[in-house]
Parts: structure tokens; C-alpha cells; sequence
């Protein structure tokens, strides 16, 4: 009997690895696609300061009349480097909106980044202590939400927005969001 006692961490071992192999496999599962509970609502309720003027409080009003990406990126975060230039193009060429959420960031050190990288947004919401990131559910930067011409939160996107995300999943969707009344 003592001997079997033995096995009974390597059965469960199996039981779990079959199990995870079997979820693997299941039509439709994306393990990297993290979903929100935010999707068809409005942005949660904030008051902070913009990036650029401290004297300026913005609110969720102030996200809505345009579909719009709201980009949550920080000059500590390596992959918003280089998610950045896909960003000016996104703002010059295609003409889109993005509001900028800086996360748990230094701010002069994201003025001085916008300005030596180009800046892309609209505006840029200063989330210095992380509070809105908290409350949209952010789990790291980058991070991109689209939003309708109301506010509410369409799709969220986690890691790197690239030429391939864009088209194959964003624009999209943006393409029907202006289809909307």
C-alpha cells in the first residue's frame, strides 16, 4: 500500500497535463487573448491631471465624440518603444485618434520621451500612481482599448499594437464603429 502512496503525485501530475492538453486544443482558445470585464462599458470614472498641463483635469467626457484608441504606455516600458512608431503612424497616416494613458511614470520623463519620439496622441492622461490602470484593469503597458464615439470600452488589446494586430483585429472593428450612429 505504502507504494502507491508514491504514485499518487505522479498520477495527478498526468490527470493536470491531460487536462491542460485537452484546453490547449479546445477550437477558439487563445491563451494570450485576456479578456476584460470592461468590454461595452464606459470607461471607468477618473479625474487626472493631462501629461502636458498639469492644470488641465480630464474626465471620461473628454474620451468621448471620436472612435478612439486609449494606449497605455510608459517610458520604463521597452515594448511601447517599439510599438511607437506604429502609433505616429497610426495618428498621421491613418488619421486615428489615440488618447495616451501614461502609467506609473516619471512625468517629466514622459514629456521628454514625446518629445525626442513624437507624439501621437490627442492627449495624455498623467496616471502617475496607476489608479486609472487599476480600474481599467491594466496588467502591464502596453495595453490599447478601443473606444466608441461614446466612451465605451469596444476591445482590448494586450502587448505590442502592429501593422498585423491593427489589421486583422482593430481596424476591423474601428471600420464598424464609425458605421454606428
Amino acid at each position: 500500500m505504502e507504494r502507491f502512496k508514491l504514485f499518487i503525485p505522479l498520477a495527478i501530475f498526468f490527470a493536470m497535463a491531460a487536462l491542460f492538453f485537452v484546453m490547449l486544443q479546445r477550437e477558439g482558445y487563445n491563451p494570450q487573448e485576456l479578456p476584460s470585464a470592461l468590454i461595452d462599458r464606459p470607461v471607468p470614472t477618473f479625474k487626472l491631471p493631462a501629461l502636458k498641463d498639469a492644470g488641465r483635469q480630464l474626465t471620461p467626457n473628454d474620451l468621448k465624440g471620436d472612435v478612439a484608441l486609449l494606449n497605455v504606455w510608459a517610458t520604463w516600458c521597452v515594448s511601447c518603444r517599439a510599438e511607437h512608431p506604429f502609433l505616429m503612424h497610426l495618428a498621421n497616416v491613418e488619421k486615428m485618434t489615440i488618447y495616451g494613458l501614461d502609467y506609473k511614470d516619471e512625468t517629466r520623463e514622459a514629456i521628454r520621451w514625446l518629445a525626442s519620439l513624437g507624439d501621437p496622441y490627442k492627449f495624455t492622461i498623467n496616471d502617475e500612481e496607476g489608479r486609472l490602470g487599476l480600474d481599467l484593469g491594466v496588467y502591464g503597458a502596453p495595453e490599447t482599448y478601443l473606444l466608441d464615439r461614446k466612451g465605451v470600452i469596444r476591445y482590448k488589446h494586450v502587448g505590442v499594437l502592429d501593422e498585423k494586430v491593427w489589421r486583422e483585429k482593430i481596424k476591423p472593428l474601428v471600420d464598424h464603429l464609425h458605421k454606428e450612429p
